[in-house]
């Protein structure tokens, strides 16, 4: 990996001034064209009062101005906060309450919410402040975790996290500064960075086409994170026309047949295993039907502790930002306790779940307590739970089981507006449908796992 000196999209400025950096829609972007814009952004948030280690959070959907935002608080020397653009107003004004954000910058037609200094992104050029210098170990970015041990944490992580993950999976797949990898991934999410890094890291380019059909988008792209569904798509269609030589797959469970056919037309399927944490991807290899995800990449260990995975190595997160200090995430060894159950197969790790209850829907993570907790503030609702169910596009979603006397329309139009569109159950059953009468009468605890189960037998007769 390279050892850099300044930014590193002013190093590869300096060093293939006209080679491609993004590709936008059909536009391209040289680096030195990106460096230019970004010098400009970053001078104006300057004198905006944007110093080193502010906080600056970007709300909006992956875009040409998301992406300029992000590299030019990180060239102020910011802690930049990406956020989901579709998190409700009032989690999101509690989360941010806690995280010292002075700075804020929204996409098109989205509300700020909170007490925040906005942002904007002027389109005149503007004088160029003094280069701030680069500090490999400075902190770069807070990220929210799934939150499943209740409100979503950031993970915060220096410059340095960031190159170790991407060294690590550039390495693997062998991705070099003549590809290019399509943003699929929204930067919000610590997989969307890690796309940004990996570019970054070797001087590749990066391809953006938010507005565009995934079969579109791809034109051109050597490297793409995808989940099963979109792939099985993109074979279904043309599959003489797609570009793409290696495919880095999560999200769900990865079908062989799915990775039998990319392969015979060409298309290297990787899989994996990351976390917020660790700055996306710990462990990977090439997909396969044994179900396992491979062993740790470079600069990363693994151990597992009574079937609880442990990591550590160069791309863990320096701790939780909270209420403007660093909170310890690491043991006194430095082992981070991962609270996945894995095991060794055939010399390598298989997940086998979370070891809370938190699910993931689309590639978000659900907390089911978030969602009994308001459900239990309905007046109708006498006892609430949330479970998932499988679903082969999402992975899992969530269905609400009730004892309630309101109708369940009107159960759900009070609750909808209150959860993020992962959040919502996607049925919602009676407990009495679920759960046979001694079971649901007589003051016995229900254990979440066995409805999980019937739910789930529930669901898939009656969907």
């Amino acid at each position: 990996m390279i050892t850099f000196a300044t930014w590193p999209w002013q190093h590869w400025a300096r060093q293939t001034p006209h080679s491609i950096a993004l590709r936008v829609d059909d536009a391209d972007w040289s680096w030195r064209n990106l460096v230019m814009r970004v010098d400009q952004l970053a001078a104006d948030w300057q004198r905006a009062g944007v110093f080193v280690g502010c906080g600056v959070a970007l709300r909006g959907k992956n875009s040409l101005e998301l992406l300029l935002a992000y590299l030019a608080a990180l060239q102020c020397g910011a802690r930049v906060l990406p956020l989901n653009p579709l998190l409700p107003a009032q989690p999101l004004a509690e989360r941010l309450a806690t995280l010292n954000i002075e700075f804020g910058w929204c996409g098109r037609g989205l509300p700020w919410p909170g007490n925040i200094a906005t942002l904007t992104i002027n389109d005149a050029a503007v004088a160029v402040a003094p280069h701030l210098s680069w500090q490999v170990n400075r902190l770069a970015t807070l990220t929210l975790t799934s939150g499943s041990s209740g409100l979503p944490k950031a993970a915060a992580h220096t410059y340095a996290a960031h190159l170790a993950s991407a060294a690590g999976v550039t390495r693997l797949m062998a991705f070099q500064h003549r590809h290019r990898w399509l943003l699929s991934l929204p930067l919000y999410h610590v997989s969307g960075q890690g796309i940004v890094w990996r570019a970054l890291a070797v001087g590749a380019t990066l391809s953006l086409a938010p507005d565009q059909p995934l079969e579109q988008a791809l034109a051109g792209c050597t490297h793409a994170s995808l989940v099963p569904t979109q792939l099985w798509r993109l074979l279904q269609d043309d599959p003489a026309q797609l570009s793409l030589r290696d495919v880095l797959l999560g999200g769900a469970m990865i079908p062989p047949e799915l990775t039998r056919r990319a392969e015979a037309l060409g298309v290297r399927c990787w899989c994996g295993y990351g976390l917020t944490e660790f700055a996306s991807t710990v462990c990977a290899k090439r997909a396969d039907d044994s179900g396992g995800v491979g062993l740790p990449l470079e600069g990363r260990e693994l151990r597992l502790v009574d079937g609880e995975v442990w990591l550590r190595g160069s791309s863990m997160a320096s701790g939780y930002w909270q209420q403007g200090r660093l909170m310890r995430l690491a043991d006194s060894d430095g082992w981070f306790h991962t609270r996945d159950a894995g095991r060794f197969v055939d010399g390598e790790l298989h997940i086998s779940g979370r070891l809370d209850n938190v699910f993931f829907c689309g590639g978000e993570g659900v907390q089911p307590e978030d969602i009994e907790r308001i459900l239990g503030a309905h007046p109708a609702v006498r006892q609430s739970f949330v479970v998932p169910v499988d679903d082969g596009e999402f992975g899992q979603r969530p269905v609400a089981v009730l004892d309630a006397d309101a109708p369940f329309t009107e159960l759900r139009a009070w609750l909808e507006p209150q959860l993020a569109p992962w959040q919502r159950p996607v049925a919602y059953l009676s407990l009495g449908q679920v759960l046979p009468d001694r079971l649901s009468t007589g003051g016995i605890k229900i254990a979440r796992g066995q409805l999980t189960r019937l739910a789930q037998t529930h669901f898939a007769l009656n969907p």
